[in-house]
């Protein structure tokens, strides 16, 4: 059993390097969000492939700030990066679509925030395959442990990964790990956030907040409030992390 962070860092970037190995692919890409979970996995795909690794910053109704901090990120890691804007075509395909089903008399208001939120992050993952596939690369994912318990990640979206490196981490090892790689205070200092729309926050929209979702992980007794809601998120969300449902051979 390895201990140190140290050493639990070093077994993941060897386990990157085999995933590579066994898929017959080149490298890594990973998109990076300006937060904590992808600056965490850009420090490890570069340690794994100093040569063949590359965040992708991909704005899309974004604030500013969050593209400093994904530069800020990189340039520290001394990870290469491009930057795609996808404002515009994220913009094109959501006002189409509800055009047309308005055109039908459908109710497009009452999900539309979600939906809006939904299709940013599936345009990342689309984006995120178009540079994997052009590379030969492997696309890293950046959900952590509490995330994916809680399903708190868009199906197809930021779930549509290749490898998941950081998936057996809680939030708070997770931040652990980036300070121990060196991660800028300004991203271990921001609030978590999926970044969907202006002021959202993972705890508020998830009403719990990660030290509980870890303590429950790790065993230890929370609030029957908070259990009772991070298990409703866990049984809603299960079909996040299975295959489709198919039916059986008639």
């Amino acid at each position: 059993m390895y201990t140190t962070v140290e050493e639990k860092i070093n077994k993941t970037v060897e386990w990157l390097r085999e995933q590579v190995k066994i898929s017959g692919t080149k490298g890594i890409v990973v998109g990076l969000s300006g937060g904590i979970d992808s600056s965490v996995v850009g420090f490890l795909i570069k340690k794994a492939f100093p040569e063949n690794s590359i965040g992708v910053i991909m704005p899309c109704k974004s604030n500013d700030k969050d593209r400093q901090d994904a530069e800020a990120v990189a340039k520290a890691a001394g990870l290469d990066y491009i930057v795609v804007e996808l404002t515009q075509e994220q913009d094109k395909i959501l006002n189409k679509v509800i055009d047309t089903l308005n055109e039908k008399n459908k109710d497009t208001k009452a999900n539309y925030r979600l939906t809006d939120a939904n299709l940013r992050a599936r345009m990342r993952m689309s984006t995120l395959y178009t540079v994997a596939n052009s590379l030969n690369y492997l696309v890293a994912g950046t959900d952590n442990a509490a995330e994916l318990y809680t399903g708190y990640f868009t199906k197809y979206g930021d779930g549509g990964v290749d490898i998941l490196p950081i998936a057996n981490l809680t939030k708070r090892e997770v931040y652990e790990w980036g300070r121990f790689l060196g991660v800028p205070q300004s991203v271990l200092d921001r609030p978590p956030s999926a970044g969907l729309w202006e002021g959202q926050t993972d705890e508020s929209e998830m009403g719990t907040t990660y030290d509980m979702i870890d303590d429950l992980l790790e065993g230890k007794e929370i609030p029957e409030k908070d259990k009772k809601i991070i298990e409703k998120l866990h049984k809603r969300t299960e079909h996040k992390r299975k295959m489709p449902p198919m039916p059986p051979k008639f």
